[in-house]
C-alpha cells in the first residue's frame, strides 16, 4: 500500500508533434488494452498511475492546442518532469514524420489505401518496458481481451494499492515492479499456465540483474536476440516488446494472427515467411505497416455483421497470437 502525498502539483507539458496526428486510433488502442486500475481510457484521453522519484502520482494526456498533445501531471515533485517528458514523447510517438513513413508504405498497393485514409497513424508506445514486456507474456496464446483482465488480475494480486485513492476515478493501483514478481507464483494466482508464470518471474530476474535491459538504442536484431535469450520469449514476443517498448520503427510480429488475416485478400492468409519477405519493401517502417494492418483488421471485423450461432457446440482452436497484448 503506498500513501497518495498530500502536496500533490499539477504541471502541465505540452507534447508538439508532426501533422498529421490520428488521435482517436491511438487512443482507441490504448483503450482496448487498459489495465484497470493503473490505466483509464475516456472519450477525452488517456490516463495513468505513475510512480517516479519514490513517490506515485498521476498523468492524463489529451489533445490541446494546434499541434499538440497536452500532459496533465499530478505529482508532488517537479523533478520528475524531464523524465516524464521522456517517456511520453515516445509513448505517444511525438517525433515521427508521417511524410516520410507514408512515402515508403504508399508504394504497396494493400498498404496505399490504408495510409490514406489513416496518414498520422502512429505507433503506441509504452510507460514502461518491463509493464509491456509482462503485458506481452500474458498475451501469448489469448485475445487481448484475456491479456488485459490476465493484467487486471495481476495487478489486483501484486500492485501496491494508493490509499488514500486519487481523485481520478478508476486509478487505484501501480503495475508491480520486478522485484514484487520475483518470488510469487504468478501462474497460481492468475490461473494460467505455470511456463507463462516462470517467464514473467525470469523476466522480472533479468531487469533486476540487467536494469538497462529495455534501453533503447542498441538496434532492432542485437535487441530481439537479447529477449529472445530469456526464457518464454519468443520471435512473437521479442517483435511486439521491440515495437512497444524499444521504439524500434522496423520491429514486425510476423507470426501476429491479425497481421496475417489482414493481408487475406480472397486467395488465402499468407505465412509468416510470405509476409516477411513482402515487408522486406516496407523498411524501415515495418512497425507503422503491422499498426495499418491492425487497425484495418480492427475496422473490418467492427464492421462484420454477428455470426449465426452454431447449432453445435465446438471449441474454436486458440489463435497463434492476436494484434498485440
Amino acid at each position: 500500500m503506498v500513501g497518495w502525498p498530500e502536496s500533490v502539483v499539477t504541471h502541465i507539458i505540452p507534447l508538439p508533434y508532426r501533422p498529421p496526428y490520428d488521435w482517436p486510433a491511438i487512443l482507441a488502442y490504448f483503450g482496448g488494452r487498459t489495465i484497470p486500475g493503473v490505466e483509464v481510457v475516456t472519450a477525452d484521453g488517456y490516463a495513468r498511475t505513475v510512480f517516479l522519484g519514490g513517490r506515485p502520482g498521476t498523468i492524463a494526456v489529451a489533445p490541446g492546442q494546434g499541434d499538440a498533445l497536452v500532459a496533465r501531471v499530478d505529482h508532488p515533485d517537479p523533478a520528475v518532469l524531464p523524465q516524464v517528458l521522456a517517456r511520453l514523447r515516445p509513448m505517444f510517438d511525438c517525433d515521427a514524420d508521417p511524410a516520410v513513413i507514408a512515402a515508403v508504405l504508399s508504394r504497396d498497393s494493400h498498404l496505399a489505401p490504408l495510409v490514406a485514409e489513416r496518414p498520422g497513424l502512429r505507433v503506441p508506445g509504452a510507460w514502461d518496458g518491463f509493464e509491456i514486456a509482462v503485458r506481452a507474456i500474458l498475451g501469448q496464446q489469448v485475445s487481448v481481451h484475456a491479456a488485459t483482465r490476465l493484467a487486471g488480475r495481476l495487478v489486483s494480486a501484486f500492485g501496491d494499492t494508493l490509499q488514500p485513492i486519487p481523485a481520478r476515478a478508476g486509478l487505484t493501483h501501480l503495475f508491480p515492479t520486478p522485484e514484487r514478481l520475483l518470488d510469487v507464483d504468478v501462474a497460481a494466482a492468475l490461473g494460467m499456465p505455470g511456463a507463462r508464470g516462470r517467464a514473467i518471474g525470469a523476466l522480472a530476474a533479468e531487469v533486476r540483474r540487467n536494469p538497462d535491459l529495455f534501453a533503447r538504442g542498441r538496434g532492432l536484431d542485437p535487441a530481439v536476440a537479447a529477449l529472445k535469450a530469456l526464457s518464454g520469449i519468443g520471435e512473437w514476443t521479442a517483435q511486439y516488446i521491440a515495437l512497444r517498448t524499444l521504439r524500434e520503427p522496423d520491429a514486425l510480429p510476423a507470426a501476429d494472427l491479425a497481421l496475417l488475416r489482414s493481408l487475406d485478400t480472397g486467395s488465402g492468409r499468407p505465412t509468416p515467411a510470405h509476409l516477411l519477405m513482402r515487408s522486406e519493401a516496407w523498411r524501415p517502417w515495418r512497425a507503422y505497416a503491422a499498426v495499418h494492418l491492425w487497425t484495418s483488421d480492427a475496422a473490418r471485423i467492427a464492421a462484420a455483421p454477428p455470426a449465426a450461432k452454431p447449432t453445435t457446440k465446438r471449441r474454436p482452436p486458440r489463435p497463434a497470437s492476436g494484434s498485440g497484448p
